[in-house]
């Protein structure tokens, strides 16, 4: 029994599929340091205030990535890493708003010219791999490399109420691309 004459284009099929997932294209962050920037691409599908445990009154965007979006994640804004916490968790369809605070996770504070502001890169349904660069203590330009995540995923940005959103939901983000606010 031969191999199948199907195989072949199955093989090509998944081997395009990850050359395109694993895709990490060089952007180039705007020079405006009063800008946050979008770390991911994806669609925002949640914009509130919350109230960070940490932060305090805080403005959450979120930013779900589908296959189809590259998963590198980029630094928002410069600033130093003042915590990177890992935390273990479910596996939840990553644009379940539950995903935020019970899925895999990293979470990554930053202190920079516009105050504190967070980075959570989540896994989701398929996605049980998180890549972090964060190192405590470093410092980081903005649109510098943050990490990756692997397939289906999510960002998410907790801003200072300082922070002029210029995003709305729904709105498609491209990492180092779109300006996701301002400050002064």
């Amino acid at each position: 029994m031969g191999i199948p004459i199907y195989a072949p284009a199955v093989i090509g099929a998944i081997l395009l599929f990850c050359l395109n997932f694993f895709r990490d294209p060089l952007r180039i962050a705007p020079e405006n340091e009063h800008l946050i920037i979008a770390p991911a691409d994806g669609k925002i599908v949640k914009i509130e205030t919350i109230t960070d445990h940490e932060l305090g009154e805080s403005q959450l965007v979120s930013i779900f990535l589908n296959v189809f979006n590259v998963h590198a994640n980029r630094m928002p804004i410069k600033g130093r890493f003042s915590d990177v916490k890992y935390e273990k968790g479910k596996f939840l369809i990553a644009f379940d708003h539950k995903a935020s605070d019970e899925n895999e996770r990293t979470e990554i504070t930053i202190l920079s010219k516009a105050g504190t502001v967070k980075v959570k890169q989540i896994a989701g349904l398929i996605a049980r791999r998180i890549i972090c660069y964060a190192k405590h203590g470093e410092t980081m330009e903005m649109g510098g490399r943050l990490g990756f995540i692997r397939f289906g995923s999510r960002t998410d940005l907790i801003l200072p109420n300082t922070i002029n959103l210029a995003v709305e939901l729904g709105q498609k983000v491209v990492g180092n691309r779109t300006i996701i606010g301002t400050f002064q």
